[in-house]
């Protein structure tokens, strides 16, 4: 099969969340599983587009609202990802360093699905399979059916992945207008609360429906903030496909930011060693348990209560833990993080940015990794976590409830609380401290049974190829 991944993210092109890692990944092992997967993107102004030959692949013009934009269809030149990259260039709308946060965002992921469709439409045959992550691509399965220049794609499957159903990408009414001209009697395929929905659409229109994991499929059920009513009466095409992780790139045996490499025969003298050196750079006891977070400083991460739960649990536990903090996001949050090395040195630090080298350092020196999610539809960090021998601290949902089984189980290797709450934190804490100093042996062997478990993509990628056939 042929099958066109349209996304706005994609690793190590342009990434904001868990959306790029995925479509980073998942057309890599398609291709390994012997179909033909292709990314589409946006071309924006990152480090990866100037330290990459490109050649232009088509050129033509395209109509939006009361404007006629020119683009190029860019294509990596030597298949450095493992599948083919085709970058959307469009003067005026992508020229620019960032993803997302411009005030025309609408014009520009508008233009970047008619531009995608105007150039399919001139291929002289059809791929089977036209893949649509999130919002930013969910007027594709809409304007293929009934926009009058594009409908003679109708034939071509259509898959929706949702991968943050808060995000919804709502367009005003007033703006219709950017949309090519479209049968009327289906705009209310459009429509959701009076306002035209991308991903409503997109559900309704796809012929296939996936979420990132089977238990946040169920919660969109109940809490999809407005389209919990619109997910029911769907269900019948929707399906939960946990993601996987790439662990090519994953691998603590041949990680090339690490200095102290480790499989699960070595993991406690391999840790130990990436724990020592991380606790040297941040001023830390690598005698005492290592908690981290690594994420974005937000509410939605429960980044708001990593302040007052931080100290509270290491005034607790009497300073018998560490904590390192990597992230970046709400201004406020990150003043409150920064401000407790103030009361807590030698005891916490943190590093405000992105920083790829150091969270694998991290996911490599810690002990434990916290995840007090408020929304978390599948999560990564926990299955980097699992393959880095780092004990996962997770909120009870989604995603981290689907891969995460608390020690208090059978077969269980990590600590789970129901909700995002510093009391909730506090106790987890409690929990990995006594974990750590006293059942030394146990430890050692949720460590190991870690390591083992299998989160690679090449599961996942038969099961969206399943859906491809269906």
């Amino acid at each position: 099969m042929e099958i066109i991944h349209l996304s706005a993210e994609c690793v190590p092109v342009a990434k904001a969340g868990g959306l790029g890692d995925v479509v980073g990944a998942l057309p890599k092992y398609q291709c390994k599983a012997g179909h033909i997967a292709k990314v589409v993107m946006p071309m924006y102004h990152t480090k990866f587009v100037g330290q990459h030959d490109f050649i232009n692949e088509h050129e033509a013009d395209f109509q939006m609202g009361d404007y006629r934009f020119h683009y190029r269809i860019m294509k990596e030149r030597y298949n450095t990802l493992g599948y083919d990259l085709y970058l959307v260039d469009i003067p005026g709308l992508f020229d620019r360093s960032e993803i997302y946060s411009y005030d025309d965002d609408t014009e520009r992921f508008v233009g970047f699905q008619i531009a995608v469709l105007d150039w399919i439409s001139q291929w002289q045959h059809h791929p089977d399979v036209i893949h649509c992550h999130d919002h930013h691509t969910g007027l594709i399965p809409f304007m293929m059916k009934y926009a009058y220049e594009f409908q003679h794609l109708e034939g071509i499957k259509t898959i929706l992945t949702i991968h943050n159903g808060l995000y919804q990408g709502w367009i005003p009414w007033k703006k219709a207008n950017l949309l090519p001209e479209y049968d009327t009697w289906k705009a209310g395929l459009l429509d959701w609360s009076g306002l035209i929905n991308p991903l409503a659409s997109a559900v309704r229109c796809a012929d296939v429906v996936t979420t990132v994991s089977r238990s946040y499929m169920q919660e969109l059920m109940q809490d999809a903030n407005g389209l919990e009513s619109l997910f029911q009466a769907n269900y019948q095409k929707c399906t939960g496909i946990l993601n996987g992780i790439d662990t090519e790139v994953w691998n603590p045996a041949r990680d090339k930011y690490l200095n102290h490499h480790y499989n699960d025969e070595n993991v406690s003298d391999g840790k130990w060693q990436n724990k020592q050196e991380l606790c040297s750079v941040f001023g830390l006891d690598p005698q005492k348990p290592l908690i981290v977070f690594i994420g974005r400083a937000v509410s939605e991460k429960g980044a708001d209560i990593l302040p007052e739960a931080i100290g509270r649990a290491l005034q607790e536990v009497r300073g018998a833990c560490n904590f390192l903090v990597l992230g970046s996001g709400d201004k406020g949050i990150e003043g409150q993080l920064e401000n407790l090395k103030q009361h807590f040195n030698g005891h916490y630090n943190c590093f405000i940015g992105y920083n790829e080298e150091l969270s694998h350092k991290m996911y490599a020196g810690a002990d434990f990794l916290l995840m007090p999610s408020r929304v978390e539809p599948c999560g990564l960090n926990q299955m980097y976590a699992l393959r880095y021998g780092t004990i996962p601290m997770v909120r009870s949902t989604g995603g981290l409830k689907d891969t995460v089984t608390d020690i208090g189980d059978e077969g269980g290797f990590g600590i789970r609380f129901l909700y995002p709450s510093v009391s909730d934190v506090v106790l987890s804490v409690h929990r990995a401290v006594k974990l750590y100093y006293d059942y030394h042996e146990l430890f050692h062997q949720i460590r190991q049974r870690m390591m083992a478990i299998d989160h690679s993509w090449e599961r996942s990628a038969e099961r969206y190829l399943q859906k491809c056939k269906m």
